[in-house]
């Protein structure tokens, strides 16, 4: 009741932003780990101090716009900076300019920067349609002869971020570069609500200077684009003086703006800015503008390499990194830009084939069994889709790279068939012989103990399974002791009926080498119970 929503959907956001970069909760636990988020809107405190008599120990904490970015903090236990902070529509990407900071000077490690914005009352759409900022129709024309004012938007972003040497260290998939950001003000306009072209240019020229980018790489330009016809013209002068000029050899470059999408976010306009960006160069494609009929009398693309592409636009990989902008300006006059790079191409799947009667186990949990039959049957329709990950891949990340919550379910298999069929039977109630499914059982105050055998349980050929498939048994197994039985035995004696007539230190030396190869094993078991 007393806890703003935006809280609740950041809490959300971020969690899936975490899990989407493989971190679990235990490993950020304690860790140098940064929150940046913006937010600007306080529609929920004024229904919450609306009647005094409804105010509470609660209330504070539930409104206050600085327990946004600590909650999340206190949730996960980060012991990086956790900063909220306000530049009105800029927010977000001041956010991410914040943290890319924080993560070069060694303040955090990882950082997790965005911004949310919720429209939970009326108060503001009043307000600016006092102000005349609102288009008419409802419809964001960036660009257009016909623009009229911005659409509010409701939404929330979040990126994980990292340096990349410790994203490529810690095999992490990278979805794209921030090469460099800047953040400046307007200081004094014709108003105190009105944009700076200067300060505008100014801003992607140290952004880009940072980046070591040069303004001509520059193929697509995320705009501020409000559908303003005050704000739109000073945004595109600015993008003409700072990389826009026009020289033979260099390519074309394309400007739109998410805004005719999915509205004005405010507080995180400059995220879904930079998210659009994102995955514009992953799929190799950046969307339409919407809206756009007639360019705006007062914008010139003429002498420009600019374009407003009103159609799907490829924008393929050519051997030339792809680099991208993106603007955010706030209305109180903080400005922000964004260099971004095409992430690095992967290195080379090493997914090798199962080999014939290799099982696998895909462990998933949740927070509670309904939860947790959702989550099985997400895995169900993935394991049976086209578009299915490696086998190796998928059950790696849900046993290593995700949080194990109490309610669980674990499926052995050889196949994607085989363990989508063993998730519908969990689905359906139906027992089988390769499912497992329980509570995780409290553990505080017990202890586990595993017991080895000595001899008298060795047969010829033991352990050669896990010899085979498991490169940290293989580490274990070659020591002293193991190099000792080798020189005795050789591998075709072992594999022979006569190990069994063989000398009683050989069987000692073979459990030995069996014992400690199953050590990681007992490790791993031991990790989350």
């Amino acid at each position: 009741m007393r806890m703003d929503p935006q809280q609740r959907l950041l809490l959300e956001v971020a969690w899936e932003a975490l899990e989407d970069a493989g971190e679990t909760g235990d490993r950020l636990a304690g860790s140098r780990t940064g929150v940046f988020a913006g937010i600007c809107s306080t529609d929920y405190s004024w229904l919450q101090f609306a009647d005094p008599e409804d105010i509470d120990a609660y209330t504070g904490t539930g409104t206050s716009l600085s327990i946004l970015a600590g909650r999340l903090a206190y949730l996960l236990d980060l012991h990086g900076p956790s900063i909220a902070l306000d530049t009105a529509c800029s927010s977000s990407l001041v956010a991410v300019h914040l943290a890319c900071q924080s993560l070069h000077s060694g303040d955090c490690r990882l950082a997790l920067a965005g911004g949310v914005n919720l429209i939970l009352s009326p108060h503001t759409t009043i307000l600016a349609s006092q102000m005349r900022m609102l288009a008419a129709d409802g419809r964001c024309k960036a660009f257009d002869a016909h623009a009229d004012g911005f659409v509010r938007g409701e939404g929330c972003g979040i990126v994980v971020l990292k340096r990349l040497s410790d994203a490529i260290a810690d095999g992490d998939t990278i979805h794209a570069l921030i090469r460099g950001s800047a953040v400046n003000g307007d200081g004094r306009t014709n108003g105190l609500t009105a944009p700076n072209g200067r300060s505008q240019q100014a801003v992607i020229e140290q952004a880009l200077a940072r980046a070591h980018v040069e303004p001509w790489e520059i193929s697509y330009v995320e705009a501020h684009g409000t559908g303003t016809s005050l704000g739109d013209p000073i945004e595109m002068e600015a993008l003409a003086a700072a990389i826009g000029e026009v020289a033979p050899g260099r390519p074309s470059c394309a400007v739109g703006s998410v805004k005719t999408n999915v509205g004005h976010l405010e507080a995180a306009a400059g995220i879904a800015g930079l998210l659009k960006v994102v995955l514009s160069l992953e799929h190799e494609a950046i969307p339409p503008i919407l809206h756009f009929r007639t360019l705006n009398p007062n914008i010139s693309l003429d002498g420009t390499r600019f374009a407003l592409p009103t159609e799907l636009l490829p924008w393929q990989r050519n051997g030339t990194r792809r680099v991208a902008g993106a603007s955010a300006f706030g209305w109180s006059g903080t400005n922000a830009h964004v260099v971004v790079e095409e992430a690095p191409a992967p290195a080379p799947a090493s997914a090798a084939e199962l080999t014939p009667g290799e099982a696998l186990v895909l462990p998933i949990s949740a927070h509670s069994p309904e939860a947790l039959r959702t989550l099985a049957g997400v895995y169900s329709d993935l394991l049976a889709g086209p578009d299915a990950p490696a086998l190796r891949d998928l059950c790696y990340t849900a046993a290593v790279r995700r949080t194990h919550h109490d309610h669980r379910v674990a499926v052995v298999g050889t196949s994607h068939a085989e363990l989508a069929d063993g998730l519908s039977a969990f689905l359906a109630g139906e027992p089988r012989t390769n499912v497992a499914a329980g509570v995780r059982a409290a553990t505080e105050g017990h202890r586990l103990v595993f017991v080895f055998p000595g001899q008298g349980g060795q047969w010829a050929g033991m352990a050669q399974d896990l010899l085979a498939h498991e490169r940290r048994s293989r580490e274990d197994q070659d020591d002293e002791r193991v190099r000792e039985a080798h020189e005795r035995r050789s591998r075709e004696d072992q594999d022979d009926e006569r190990v069994r007539e063989a000398h009683e230190r050989v069987f000692a030396d073979a459990i030995a080498a069996c014992d400690a190869a199953l050590r990681p094993h007992v490790d791993w078991s031991l990790r989350d119970v």
